[in-house]
């Protein structure tokens, strides 16, 4: 079951489901949805080229608990951090071609794990993403480029 958007599981958002956020206000929404998450817990956060994901991604972290430095594993795939709280994924399929070449990732121990897991592209994921997964999206406002609309759904 997804948590639902404004309970005690996920921040609140506007009543439409989205917010019009600058970057450390995204910062701000991330480390609170971070200090709330209780795996097992994934996350699934799209967006195009730019439009802060992986500051997203960094920020859930921090509000988890991570200490380490959080960077996008663009190249590696996966990045695994460990936390007093449990470990955290953050995965990034952007370079997936197919949802096959998940299996070498080893996708299916990750989102079976008692973990928090964080997936950027999670569209590149097709069907092997489960429907438990919280879905947010990130775009850009054409005419506010200081602001991401964070939209839930």
């Amino acid at each position: 079951m997804t948590p639902a958007f404004g309970s005690h599981i996920v921040p609140p958002l506007a009543p439409h489901g989205r917010l019009a956020l600058t970057e450390s206000e995204l910062e701000n929404w991330g480390g609170e949805l971070g200090h709330v998450a209780e795996p097992p817990l994934i996350v699934a956060i799209s967006g195009e080229l730019g439009a802060g994901k992986t500051t997203l991604v960094r920020s859930i972290c921090r509000g988890y608990g991570v200490s380490e430095d959080v960077t996008s594993p663009t190249y590696a795939l996966v990045h695994e951090y460990t936390t007093g709280r449990g470990p955290v994924f953050h995965l990034d399929l952007f370079r997936v071609e197919h949802p096959r070449e998940l299996t070498n990732l080893g996708w299916d121990d990750i989102i079976q794990a008692d973990a928090l897991v964080l997936v950027e592209w999670p569209e590149r994921a097709g069907d092997r993403l489960p429907p438990s997964a919280v879905h947010l999206d990130l775009e850009h406002i054409a005419d506010d480029p200081d602001r991401r609309l964070l939209l839930a759904g």
